[in-house]
């Protein structure tokens, strides 16, 4: 629950937050698909997480995890999870988008379909809530 002391340009600000963070989420993803792709064929537990600090881009994707993180904390102290969930959720959208760009993988029909059904679930909540 937000606090009820939170101005709507603070509200505001945590939608924003929410919105970039969940870009950093998707750049997060991306990095530690490619650092996974480093790790070999079949690694351990243990490999796995030595990886995570010796790959850069496995170390950077995890830090994108954490930022990610701190920037919710914070905009849930000023706006109500049931807004900024979902705005979080167009990481679904973003991340095919940026995976065709960043690494060369193709969209199909049904995952433009789902990108359609997401953006449209997202407008419709978000004509739910309360003016910012």
């Amino acid at each position: 629950m937000p606090s009820s002391q939170s101005t709507p340009k603070q509200r505001r600000k945590a939608i924003f937050a929410i919105a970039a963070a969940a870009i950093i989420q998707v750049v997060g993803q991306i990095l530690i698909k490619n650092g996974a792709a480093q790790l070999g064929a079949n690694p351990s537990i243990l490999h796995t997480a030595i990886g995570m600090v010796t790959i850069p881009s496995l170390f950077a994707g995890y830090a994108c995890y954490g930022l990610f993180t701190v920037i919710m904390v914070l905009a849930l102290k000023h706006a109500e999870l049931s807004l900024l969930y979902p705005i979080m959720s167009m990481t679904y959208v973003w991340l095919p988008v940026i995976s065709v760009l960043w690494l060369g993988e193709s969209i199909n029909a049904m995952i433009m379909v789902g990108i359609g059904v997401i953006t449209m679930g997202v407008a419709v909540l978000g004509r739910g809530e309360k003016a910012v």
